[in-house]
């Protein structure tokens, strides 16, 4: 690999403000050097404005001081001589304990390229080298390492120093974790994968985690490469190396996937324990994560969309492809976990029934199809309100179940899988770009006829999608079951404290009947007199009281609370309110689906 032309050295400055400091060197500016931060990263649909981090931002050539001159929000000017090095320093206060930006204290320390390396105009294909230097000895002695999937060039032991990317891309790809983490290491069909954890409490089974990641990263390299994947003679998978970076905090879920690694966080409940005869129920989430990020690798990472095939990163980058890289990732995230054996068929089933209600509870879904929602993600999936339910529908949920439409659908005629569909894309286009019309020819190769119709009609309507009777041919039948209270009411609260506080009001719902508003605190209902019984009113705390309160009883006067002022509304329960259950009645027939040969 080349000389790099842009050098970034990355210090933890001060771990009690947060700030990092950066310094960047161009070895061969021009000579009205332009440069810019990204405004999102690739993966998070969100143009979340990464240089309001940016401070004290100096440049000079030598000893000599050049003036910086701002030309927008994320871009600036250094007038200097062309092919002398320039060297910019700057601060970036790192305050966000995501996935998405970077992050700096006492205990820890993480970052993207995204949110702390400039672009250099002009020379974003270039190689770049990384500096990461080690911070001063914590307080407490504890001693810090560093992992990020960039091929090292010059670090130590613990991983501090210099690492090189091919060119700002896949710099901007690879995130850094630093401090105490728990480490381990590990090899799936001969790729070594390191998984490294954050926060973890002394109850963490680290063996645990690591066997199961291991069985569901095999699962995912045989399902795209077939069983011969890592074996002498046999097909490779696209990458060399892997690592997981998991920060495990109090309260907090999430995954960004990069293309040889990922970034998660769960809630530390939620880790495997040590000598527990039952993992928490959340520790299946987790492997659900860890499945969905890992199967990124392979789609939205390589395959992706034909607008991705180049990041725009200080502008929103538009595709209606989301249902097809985030969707039909979150079908194959817990198939291949059950196809890992890390989960049986029920929990599976929960798992299919779950995402169902989801979306049948979310009016948003006769309003925008999923291909709008994909296209819109800019504004409503990643700027969700009061009304994103009622106004959108989830690529991550109906994209699921479009995927599992197409899998059914294929399965039930006999002459192939979305298994297969997946394969193909991969194999026609080496793991590059695609658009639309590629998974249409896919799907035809695969299944011997049209999908046009079925495309136009479950990715761009708001139609319902035609699962139980595709399910039902799998063995597989849906139950009508009664609502949970809220569900009846058409209504999403948090109760805490004894006070129920309406979040949601969800569209054509007994309580958008009854003029509830989003925000209201519900504090009781009235009830009339009646034979044999005086009027009444009762305070509730939360919403399973009705039960207790009204009985049989299907109308009542709800007093709510809103900005102040104290409100009767009339609310009338509704009659027939049902959720889905799926059940195994055919467990042959289901077996052919989840446990292909």
């Amino acid at each position: 690999m080349a000389t790099p032309a842009v050098h970034c050295r990355v210090e933890c400055a001060d771990r009690k403000a947060h700030l990092f400091a950066v310094t960047l060197t161009v070895a061969e500016p021009a000579a009205l050097q332009r440069l810019a931060l990204a405004a999102w990263i690739p993966g998070s649909y969100l143009v979340r404005e990464f240089s309001k981090n940016l401070q004290q931002l100096r440049a000079q050539q030598g000893r000599r001081k050049l003036v910086v001159r701002q030309l927008d929000k994320a871009g600036w000017e250094v007038d200097c001589a062309p092919g002398r090095p320039l060297v910019l320093r700057y601060e970036v206060c790192a305050y966000d304990n995501s996935v998405r930006t970077a992050w700096l204290d006492a205990d820890r320390a993480f970052f993207n390229a995204t949110s702390v390396c400039l672009q250099v105009e002009g020379q974003v294909d270039a190689p770049h080298a990384l500096e990461v230097v080690a911070p001063p000895a914590a307080a407490d002695g504890a001693r810090w390492s560093c992992a990020t999937a960039l091929q090292p060039t010059r670090i130590d032991r613990q991983g501090f120093g210099s690492y090189l990317a091919a060119n700002f891309d896949e710099l901007a790809d690879s995130p850094v974790e630093m401090g105490p983490f728990w480490s381990a290491e590990f090899e799936a069909c001969g790729v070594p994968h390191r998984f490294v954890v954050a926060g973890a409490p002394a109850s963490f089974d680290g063996e645990r985690l690591i066997a199961d990641t291991q069985a569901i990263c095999e699962t995912q390299m045989r399902f795209w490469h077939g069983d011969k994947v890592g074996k002498r003679g046999g097909p490779k998978p696209p990458h060399d190396r892997y690592v997981f970076m998991l920060n495990a905090v109090d309260d907090g879920y999430g995954g960004l996937e990069h293309r040889h690694s990922t970034v998660l966080i769960c809630t530390r409940r939620d880790l495997p324990q040590l000598g527990a005869r039952k993992q928490p129920e959340g520790y299946t989430t987790l492997l659900g994560l860890v499945s969905h990020e890992y199967f990124h690798t392979w789609n939205v990472k390589r395959l992706r969309p034909v607008e991705f095939a180049r990041y725009d990163y200080g502008r929103e980058n538009y595709t209606e492809l989301l249902w097809l890289f985030e969707g039909f990732t979150s079908y194959y995230d817990d198939l291949l976990l059950r196809r890992a054996g890390r989960i049986d068929d029920a929990t599976y089933l929960r798992l299919v029934n779950k995402t169902v209600n989801q979306v049948l509870q979310t009016p948003g879904r006769l309003v925008q199809s999923v291909a709008q929602a994909s296209f819109d993600a800019w504004i409503k999936y990643y700027r969700q309100d009061e009304q994103t339910p009622n106004t959108t529908v989830s690529y991550y949920t109906k994209g699921a179940l479009v995927a599992m439409c197409f899998d059914l659908t294929l399965r039930a005629e006999g002459k192939g899988t979305l298994d297969d569909v997946m394969r193909l894309l991969w194999k026609q286009t080496d793991g590059g770009p695609i658009a639309e019309s590629d998974v249409a020819a896919a799907l035809e190769t695969v299944g011997g006829r049209s999908y046009a119709a079925e495309l136009a009609r479950w990715v761009h309507t708001t139609d319902e999608l035609p699962l139980a009777d595709l399910l039902r041919a799998h063995g597989v039948a849906a139950l009508d079951d009664p609502a949970q209270r809220a569900q009846e009411l058409g209504l999403r609260v948090t109760e805490t404290g004894g006070s129920i506080q309406v979040k949601v009001v969800l569209r054509g719902g007994a309580a958008e009947q009854a003029g509830f508003s989003a925000n209201d605190e519900w504090i009781g209902i009235e009830l009339p007199a009646a034979k044999g019984r005086p009027a009444q009113g009762w305070r509730l705390t939360r919403l399973d009281d009705l039960a207790l309160y009204l009985g049989p009883l299907r109308k009542a006067t709800a007093l709510v609370a809103r900005d102040r002022r104290l409100l009767r509304l009339p609310l009338t329960l509704p009659a027939g309110v049902t959720t889905w259950r799926l059940f195994a009645q055919d467990p042959a027939r289901m077996a052919a689906w989840l446990h292909p040969q």
